[in-house]
């Protein structure tokens, strides 16, 4: 079933979107997948304007209409201000995707507080900042989608990542909480867990450790970003009556 402009059944035709993290990686795959739906799409980056450039050319180039916003989402007042450019230029705000995320993977004995605090910051705090900003804006309209990017790491842990696995646990739960507070305002609120996935960030592990990683994954590879992107985009077109949930996509890693 197609609409008159193309667009499947559950479009998201009128929807507007915002993706942190959004120069690459699986925020790229997302952002890229809600606008192929037909949403409009803020791409957030911290520094990389280049890649982000790419992205936009892409939603382009499949007739989507996009906005670039720069801005750290770990600093409370650029996630602010990357919400309101979003509002300002579309005057709503449905689909909110916390992606942004970095690691500082280090075992605990040689773990800095800078190592910690950093990862805390963007990962957790980002998150946190970015929907607190568009929360009111979902609230009036009485409609919002917000998904966030957590990790197989924060419901299993991973030797050297304690900064990580807190930072992705804290998403799940904080998921949890904003479900139960914003459900009356038809505001759902899940995270997509994601196991190991074929990014820059998974790249840097060396090829060894990668195959013996692989070698405990029952479907025996790693996941694309654009499988992961699909999951988004389900919740988002279509989990009106899916909130507070974890959604693994890790081939079958952690069940």
């Amino acid at each position: 079933m197609q609409d008159a402009n193309g667009h499947g059944a559950s479009s998201l035709k009128g929807k507007v979107a915002l993706v942190t993290g959004a120069s690459r990686g699986i925020g790229r795959a997302i952002a890229i997948e809600l606008a192929r739906r037909g949403a409009a799409v803020a791409i957030n980056f911290r520094a990389d304007t280049v890649q982000a450039d790419v992205v936009a050319k892409e939603i382009q180039e499949l007739g989507g209409e996009c906005l670039l916003a720069q801005g750290d989402v770990s600093k409370k007042e650029d996630a602010h201000r990357i919400v309101q450019e979003v509002l300002d230029k579309w005057q709503r705000l449905d689909i909110l995707v916390n992606n942004a995320g970095i690691t500082r993977d280090k075992s605990m004995r040689k773990m800095t507080e800078d190592d910690w605090t950093e990862v805390i910051s963007v990962n957790l705090n980002g998150t946190f900042f970015c929907t607190s900003a568009a929360v009111p804006a979902m609230m009036k309209q009485q409609f919002g989608r917000i998904i966030n990017i957590a990790s197989v790491v924060g419901q299993a842990g991973a030797f050297g990542q304690a900064n990580y696995s807190a930072s992705k646990g804290g998403i799940i739960a904080f998921t949890k909480t904003l479900a139960l507070e914003l459900a009356r305002h038809n505001i759902t609120a899940n995270a997509i867990a994601p196991g190991y996935t074929s990014t820059e960030m998974v790249a840097a592990i060396p090829e060894d450790v990668a195959a013996k990683i692989k070698a405990k994954i029952p479907l025996g590879r790693f996941a694309e970003p654009e499988e992961v992107a699909k999951a988004a985009v389900f919740l988002a077109a279509d989990g009106d009556y899916i909130t507070g949930q974890e959604l693994n996509v890790n081939g079958g890693v952690y069940m």
